[in-house]
């Protein structure tokens, strides 16, 4: 068996991410005996040295409860109750949050975020420096993403997601993901009894995504696939990521003990991604996407070299310089991510052609790099 403890044993600031499911109890509402739990295992975390940021779910919930609605918030297709459920709800979840706390003698602060909030490089600066200012002050940060405003993360999203861009931010090293199953099964458990369960992920290949399916509990608005995207993310950072069960009984301790508890994924080897790779590679929305030829593809993997107008067959979507795009191989596997030169336009214009070819038509400012190597993160040796 493949052992954790080597990776744990490295671990000194940790994002833990709380599903509905471990927030909520079967009638609907706050599940506050289990809240309190958890919260004195991330106290005895932080007892022992270790930093702890959280991520929550649970305010639709929450409001559901609050405002006497007896519905299931993952069946109902009114957004604006989900946005009003999900206003009045988190302050309820954070009123708990502050009062479980301080049981503890501990301090919360609240950060609400959309995706969109990491798309400009300046905020997502000052995100990570709010987490880092919080922490310094001894502070533990309560993350949630802002449903009231947020109309594609309530019908689509899922906060697997954004522990994973937590753990990025916050530079952690280590996301666990607490929900209401003991880890990643090769089938549906609640269908197969001998579902196999894995201990430890040592790469996210096909197999591991074709494991992954499924709708989550009640409360949920993801399932396994989202929470293999997060630890996609997560591993392909340099961080470690455990999938494990909340309401086992010391489930904190047992994680940051080494024990065999969970699905853990190891990280990525090597040296860490730079800040702003990761803030290209799942900070911004891409805008487009560009198609390369098998040589292109080759020397981007293999050699570490900028995207040429040469190597580029196709432009997919219509974006300008400055935009993220997709980097997709002739066989249509996405093997970068990265910030253009150039609009689409102006490179429907050049794409297949060299420098020889480009310069007498269209003069030396389009025989640039398409994105430049500095600017481009690199998927497919992780794949």
């Amino acid at each position: 068996m493949k052992s954790r403890k080597q990776y744990i044993d490295k671990i000194k600031r940790v994002v833990i991410k709380i599903g509905s499911s471990s927030l909520t109890s079967k009638k609907g509402g706050l599940d506050l005996d289990n809240m309190a739990s958890l919260i004195k295992q991330v106290k005895d975390l932080s007892s022992k040295g270790m930093e702890v940021i959280m991520v929550s779910s649970g305010a639709m919930a929450a409001g559901f409860e609050y405002l006497g609605i007896k519905k299931d918030p993952r069946k109902t297709s009114d957004i604006s109750l989900l946005q009003a459920a999900a206003s009045v709800g988190q302050v309820e979840l954070m009123k708990a949050y502050r009062d479980l706390f301080l049981e503890e003698d501990t301090k919360v602060g609240q950060i609400l975020l959309t995706h969109e909030d990491t798309t400009r490089r300046e905020q997502f600066l000052n995100i990570k420096s709010t987490i880092r200012n919080l922490l310094k002050l001894g502070v533990v940060p309560i993350i949630n993403e802002n449903d009231t405003v947020a109309v594609d993360e309530i019908k689509f999203g899922d906060n697997d997601e954004l522990g994973a861009m937590a753990a990025i931010l916050s530079e952690a090293d280590l996301l666990i993901i607490l929900s209401d199953i003991e880890g990643m099964y090769r089938q549906d458990p609640r269908i197969d009894s001998k579902a196999e369960m894995l201990s430890f992920v040592e790469k996210i290949d096909r197999d591991i995504e074709d494991s992954a399916g499924g709708k989550g509990s009640s409360y949920g608005i993801g399932g396994m696939l989202s929470k293999i995207k997060a630890a996609k993310i997560c591993t392909f950072s340099g961080i470690s990521m455990v999938i494990a069960n909340s309401r086992r009984e010391n489930i904190l301790s047992d994680i940051l003990e080494g024990r065999d508890v969970g699905t853990f994924f190891k990280p990525r080897p090597g040296a860490k991604v730079k800040s702003v790779k990761k803030w290209i590679a799942f900070g911004i929305r891409t805008r487009g996407s560009i198609i390369v030829d098998d040589g292109a593809r080759d020397a981007v993997i293999n050699k570490g070299t900028s995207i040429l107008p040469v190597g580029i067959t196709g432009v997919n979507g219509k974006f300008d310089r400055g935009d993220t795009l997709k980097v997709m191989s002739a066989d249509d596997v996405m093997i970068a991510k990265g910030i253009s030169s150039f609009s689409s336009d102006e490179i429907k214009k050049i794409m297949g052609k060299n420098e020889k070819a480009i310069l007498p038509r269209y003069g030396g400012d389009m025989c640039g790099e398409v994105i430049h190597r500095d600017c481009l993160v690199v998927f497919e040796n992780d794949r």
